[in-house]
């Protein structure tokens, strides 16, 4: 589970940025244990362009403000970069290959999609990546945008007790309070990783077992920045 903010690609923030750096760092850090222990990821993210997304698709951070372009799998053409891709699959492609993983397929949600379709998509997924091919998890979403002075927008104290709230669960591997997370007030605080973090629960629910957990949050720009693994065993 991490972030999806797009000044994870050093060509957009110039450099000598030390919270940029800090974040992409413990982006980078994570993809690449991922890699190390499945090369080929499926990774889930919101967006208002809902969809499936194949290693055969690029696309470009041009609407960020560079045109750092990048591919979701080995046979995606840089030339046809879409410039409308979702954000969460433009950083999965980045991440992707910045650590050298495989092919990435990228589901994009809706971001108000109900807590019930979530759990519903998340046993869906557990059954397609249940196999004897590992499959990675990468599950892309930020935490409420409206922490302190540096809030995007206005400053909202339920924030606070929100993102507390995602980061015990995601280090307790706490299926119900992420379950319970309210799509309302998550939106309220512009809180894209909601949904996918309740398809992240509905897909564990499903899989069972016992499951270790490292997770932390920062919030350097007013957002909160969520990082957590999950292993199964």
């Amino acid at each position: 589970m991490l972030p999806h903010p797009p000044l994870i690609v050093p060509e957009l923030t110039g450099g000598g940025d030390r919270d940029a750096d800090a974040v992409r760092a413990g982006c980078v850090a994570a993809a690449r244990a991922l890699a190390e222990a499945t090369p080929r990821w499926c990774v889930v993210g919101a967006g208002a362009r809902p969809g499936l997304f194949g290693p055969e698709v690029a696309g470009t951070f041009r609407g960020y403000g560079v045109d750092v372009r990048v591919g979701l799998g080995a046979s995606a053409d840089l030339a046809f970069a879409d410039p409308d891709l979702p954000l969460p699959a433009l950083v999965a492609g980045w991440l992707r290959a910045e650590v050298g993983a495989g092919d990435v397929t990228v589901r994009i949600v809706p971001f108000d999609l109900p807590p019930a379709d979530c759990a519903a998509l998340g046993a869906e997924l557990a059954a397609e990546l249940a196999g004897d091919d590992p499959v990675g998890l990468l599950v892309l979403g930020d935490g409420s945008h409206r922490h302190g002075e540096r809030a995007v927008g206005r400053p909202d104290d339920r924030a606070g007790d929100f993102d507390d709230t995602v980061a015990k669960a995601l280090a307790a591997v706490d299926l119900d309070a992420l379950s319970a997370l309210d799509p309302d007030l998550a939106a309220e605080l512009g809180a894209a990783g909601r949904a996918p973090w309740q398809v992240l629960a509905g897909a564990v629910r499903a899989t069972g077992g016992d499951w270790r957990a490292e997770a932390r949050m920062s919030v350097p720009f007013g957002v909160a920045y969520h990082f957590a693994t999950w292993v199964a065993g």
